[in-house]
């Protein structure tokens, strides 16, 4: 494939959603062997933990499904909203701050609510967030890793279908 379909995900801090929706995704391109088809990555809305790790709790529920995190904080640009073909925001206020941080119709356009791809998500008209376990448990840390796996898988079939990639 010539140019890669190009996938960012965006959460507050990206510490815990965004770094977990990244590492579930890569870890189903890997298993499919599509790793040539898409380009991963994740940010934050904000700057307070810019050059941090996972949290230490997203990285063991990660863990727990044999997907290791190596990623590191960042925060989302403006020249990200022109790189990325498909950006998704881990929550409203997320998608708030994404619309808003956007300038043209064509970047608009590319930002999604992550959990609109999510299977156990019936009604398109009330589609939740994925939770922020940041001042949780560490159920809530098994939750979301959940949520962003099987949602993940959801938006590779999407994606898939939608760029005509054909699994041999």
């Amino acid at each position: 494939m010539k140019n890669k379909i190009k996938v960012l995900f965006v959460c507050h801090g990206n510490i815990c959603r965004s770094p977990a929706a990244q590492g579930a995704f890569e870890a189903l391109i890997k298993e499919k062997k599509l790793e040539d088809f898409f380009e991963v990555d994740s940010a934050g809305v904000s700057s307070y933990h810019i050059g941090e790790s996972p949290h230490p709790l997203t990285k063991k529920a990660a863990k727990e499904k044999g997907i290791v995190l190596n990623h590191y904080a960042r925060q989302i640009n403006r020249q990200d909203l022109d790189t990325f073909d498909y950006i998704f925001a881990m929550d409203r206020y997320n998608y708030q701050d994404l619309m808003g941080f956007a300038v043209t119709k064509e970047q608009k356009e590319k930002i999604f609510l992550f959990r609109e791809f999510d299977p156990v998500v019936k009604d398109s008209n009330t589609i939740p967030d994925v939770p922020d376990p940041y001042y949780g448990d560490y159920e809530d840390f098994q939750t979301v890793q959940k949520i962003v796996s099987r949602t993940a898988e959801n938006l590779l079939n999407y994606l898939l279908e939608k760029h005509s990639i054909i699994i041999k």
